[in-house]
């Protein structure tokens, strides 16, 4: 069974920058696509960004395209988000989740982080 672990959130002003980590339990990491997700209070779960197995592909929402960044260590077993510029409306619970599909869609990741909390003052 996967277990993935998010770290790394915290409270921040606008303009900040905070680095999310992913750590993945097992021995199929190299396997699947790993997406960050996250959700506001009051609104439904949205797709931030996602990558391949390998890490020579990602996507980005168009909301954080330019100021987010996603990679992975397939040694380490993580995928970490580097957010920049942070902005008020990047306040959401942040997670993690696996797929067998390199696409954006919720539904296509079966299992998920418990989420960290990330908070951006103006």
């Amino acid at each position: 069974q996967v277990q993935l672990v998010e770290s790394g959130g915290g409270l921040v002003q606008a303009g900040d920058s905070l680095r999310l980590s992913c750590a993945a339990s097992g021995r199929t990491f190299a396997t699947y696509v790993v997406g960050w997700f996250r959700q506001a209070p009051g609104k439904e779960r949205e797709f931030v960004s996602t990558i391949t197995r390998s890490g020579s592909s990602t996507r980005y929402a168009d909301s954080v395209k330019g100021r987010f960044t996603i990679s992975r260590d397939n040694l380490k077993n993580t995928v970490s988000l580097q957010m920049n510029s942070l902005k008020p409306e990047d306040t959401a619970v942040y997670y993690c989740a696996r797929s067998y599909q390199f696409v954006s869609r919720v539904d296509a990741y079966d299992y998920w982080g418990q989420g960290t909390q990330v908070t951006v003052s103006s």
